[in-house]
């Protein structure tokens, strides 16, 4: 199989009432990216600390949950291209995030029934509610990798369990690469899983730019890195960009994800426009 080590592997407020089945090992005194973000989404798996910094997140930056939406459509859209249309039957989504509505298995599934899906996180509390991200029709399959992304020499061993890397592969990294704060170091991961999967494969990330003036995000980031982990990262659509150098970027380019071939409606309105960029492209 192709999944072999690379060379320049690298390393790996007051709480509410526990989410049902929550571990130890989760501080609910420390706003986590993946509870917010499913606060923002409408979900109750967060905590007190979780709401108050997602809140105020929200009275700096009004559209971060605009954001979430449209980041959460770009998947559902961008999993049904490569089902439908690029005739991806296996997924490796990195970064997954909390179980919520129109996962990636359950929206590859529906399109392709034998689609095979792995999904990696490092969030102690997405692994309390994995269960609901193993769910999988007969024909298909689904596993969960607790891992940071940045091990990747564990991630490609334990997915290949699952996965066969001589075959394409779709890699699903959105809304994770801003956690890291080296450019050089997000290169260098982006490589390292790229040069793992075969010809044919594709590539869908999503990631949020620095928006300044009335309305930014540049002011709600500088709060988020001061009171919630981890801290984030924003990068310019040409550095996103520069992440999918050697590949074939499929149109309608890197644009804001809300704007990724979306379902128009009867007026032909754009949606509007959202700080957070995406793509899809192809190894050939």
């Amino acid at each position: 199989m192709n999944a072999t080590p690379h060379p320049d592997d690298g390393p790996a407020n007051t709480p509410g009432p526990a989410p049902s089945g929550e571990r130890a090992r989760v501080d609910p005194t420390v706003a986590h990216n993946a509870r917010v973000w499913n606060h923002w989404l409408g979900g109750k798996d967060c905590y007190a600390s979780d709401r108050a910094v997602g809140d105020h997140v929200a009275s700096l930056f009004p559209s971060i949950v605009q954001v979430a939406r449209a980041d959460r459509g770009f998947l559902r859209r961008a999993v049904r291209h490569l089902t439908a249309e690029a005739g991806m039957r296996q997924f490796l989504d990195i970064g997954t995030g909390l179980p919520t509505s129109d996962n990636t298995h359950e929206v590859a599934q529906a399109a392709a029934p034998d689609s095979r899906i792995v999904y990696v996180d490092n969030d102690p509390m997405v692994l309390v509610h994995a269960e609901a991200l193993l769910t999988s029709t007969p024909e298909g399959a689904t596993d969960y990798i607790e891992a940071d992304a940045r091990d990747t020499r564990r991630v490609l061993a334990e997915a290949s369990r699952t996965l066969d890397f001589d075959r394409p592969v779709a890699l699903m990294m959105l809304g994770v690469l801003n956690f890291i704060e080296d450019d050089d170091e997000v290169a260098a991961l982006v490589r390292r899983l790229v040069d793992a999967l075969a010809p044919g494969s594709h590539v869908a990330l999503s990631h949020p730019i620095v928006h300044t003036g009335e309305g930014g995000n540049a002011e709600a980031m500088a709060y988020w890195n001061e009171n919630a982990t981890p801290p984030i990262t924003g990068r310019t659509p040409e550095q996103v960009a520069a992440l999918l150098e050697g590949l074939t970027v499929l149109e309608p380019g890197v644009v804001s994800c809300s704007r990724w071939r979306p379902d128009v409606g009867a007026d032909g309105a754009q949606p509007a426009w959202v700080a957070q960029v995406a793509a899809v492209a192809r190894k050939d």
